[in-house]
């Protein structure tokens, strides 16, 4: 046994769920499904299957301390395809919707009415789910219930889902088959070193999203071993994971993978790759992380650490005196956290696209790269900026049409009298509105910012002021940038 898969057993006997972990889960699942049946029983709904999915469900891929439960509840198409014949995708999805939401609190919230479930809520994804805390004096849950159409592998394969969770239960039997306990095994230790690169899931602190539970499933099912998919890791970017045998070249021309970083394409829908939201950003610096770790393997790989809070210390550090940071506090519960993320992410790549090129696409404040970062405990969310030149000139030369072109020569030359040439084309000298970074961001983000998120500031990185807004910027300086210039 070499010394990575001594290393390897030793960090996974620190993850792996202890008996009594997955007894209380087994225990908690079959209560939960218990009530379920006899409420619907009363209520004369009809179903297929309660079945618990996910890692602590029939994967069994989940770490140590994760006791979340998510329940699946299939339904019959066939009793509700009548209403929605003919009707377009977009009604489709309204009315699935409506006979969704209806259930959830007709059969499932009036479910829960003991008093271990507390803070029983409607969350919505593409249709509404029910998410409630089960809590005794030993444990606390978070029970995710969820409602999905039970379709036929053919059907999905042949028309896709009709709700994105129809494929969950697929996913969940693929894995469940397919890998074996050494395998999922080492899925574990996969998604432990996502996490400790805090590059993992839809609160990963590098990228918007980074890799998710059923990407490492997918990986270590493709290259089997945890050892073999690290060795080539690197390879990941120019060598797309297809289950349907098709080539690099194919795969690139489905038009809504063509924005996407990686491709591990679905084995249950062809359509549907896995990959979409990994972020680049993500999967860079986990392939650093994942080089350095094969170059001295070390357990420490695999332990999850805080983000540090970045050293403001040195006013001569020539990345900080370019960083700059906006710090916010949400106020409103309600708002969920993905909103937030999201927003600020639109905004950002707003910035990018204004700040990096003037209107007329000459270069104004030149590469932009930024992180938003965020802790939910303390509704605190910010964003650290990077500007290539946060000073630049007060005018620049705007490019007007070629010489040559005389009917759009003339009018530039009308409008704008101290045009001069340069390298066949006509050019005037701009004056600009902006030349320091920190006064144009300030503008610009002036009246787009959400209602939910008060400023606490916004400054140069020797501003900050909050211990998330340190490490925001400890993120962007030390996990992005190595990466991303």
């Amino acid at each position: 046994m070499n010394s990575i898969k001594d290393l390897l057993n030793k960090g996974l006997k620190e993850i792996i769920p202890t008996d009594q972990e997955l007894a209380i889960i087994e225990r908690v699942t079959k209560n939960i499904k218990s009530l379920l049946e006899k409420k619907a029983k009363e209520l004369n709904i009809e179903y297929t299957k309660i079945e618990p999915q996910g890692s602590t469900g029939i994967k069994q891929t989940q770490l140590r301390n994760d006791f979340d439960i998510d329940l699946f509840i299939g339904l019959k198409y066939e009793l509700y395809e009548p209403s929605y014949r003919g009707l377009s995708k977009n009604k489709l999805k309204k009315a699935s919707k409506k006979d969704f939401l209806k259930l959830c609190n007709e059969w499932i919230l009036k479910t829960l009415n003991l008093k271990e479930f507390q803070n029983a809520r409607l969350l919505y994804a593409e249709h509404p789910y029910v998410t409630v805390d089960y809590i005794t004096q030993d444990f606390q849950i978070e029970l995710n219930i969820v409602l999905y159409f039970d379709l036929d592998l053919e059907f999905i394969r042949e028309n896709g889902p009709i709700t994105a969770v129809d494929r969950s239960p697929w996913h969940g039997c693929f894995v469940r088959d397919n890998l074996s306990n050494n395998q999922k095994n080492d899925v574990r230790l996969l998604k432990q070193f996502f996490k400790s690169c805090h590059s993992y899931g839809d609160k990963s602190a590098v990228g918007k999203v980074g890799f998710i539970g059923y990407s490492a499933e997918l990986l270590i099912y493709h290259f089997g071993t945890i050892q073999q998919l690290f060795e080539n890791f690197n390879d990941l970017k120019n060598n797309p994971l297809d289950y349907f045998n098709r080539s690099k070249k194919e795969l690139e021309k489905i038009s809504h993978f063509q924005n996407d970083y990686l491709i591990i394409t679905d084995p249950i829908d062809k359509n549907r790759n896995v990959a979409s939201a990994i972020s680049e950003k993500a999967y860079k610096y986990c392939n650093e992380r994942v080089k350095a770790f094969l170059k001295n393997p070390n357990i420490n790989f695999f332990r999850i650490k805080p983000i540090p809070e970045v050293d403001l210390s040195n006013s001569e550090d020539p990345f900080l005196s370019k960083i700059y940071v906006l710090e916010f506090k949400n106020i409103n519960d309600d708002v969920h956290y993905t909103i937030n993320r999201d927003k600020l992410y639109s905004l950002c790549d707003s910035i990018k696209a204004n700040g990096e090129k003037e209107f007329s696409h000459a270069k104004r404040f030149e590469k932009i790269v930024f992180e938003v970062y965020f802790e939910v405990e303390l509704n605190e969310y910010n964003v650290a900026i990077f500007c290539e030149k946060p000073i630049i000139s007060p005018t620049y030369i705007r490019k007007g049409p070629p010489v040559k072109d005389k009917f759009h020569a003339r009018q530039f030359k009308d409008k704008n009298p101290k045009f001069f040439e340069e390298k066949g084309y006509l050019c005037i000298e701009t004056e600009r509105k902006f030349t320091i970074f920190l006064d144009f961001l300030k503008d610009f983000i002036k009246n787009k910012i959400p209602e939910n998120l008060n400023i606490v500031n916004i400054s140069n990185s020797y501003g900050c002021k909050t211990i998330t807004g340190k490490r925001a910027i400890y993120v962007l300086k030390e996990m992005v940038l190595p990466f991303n210039l």
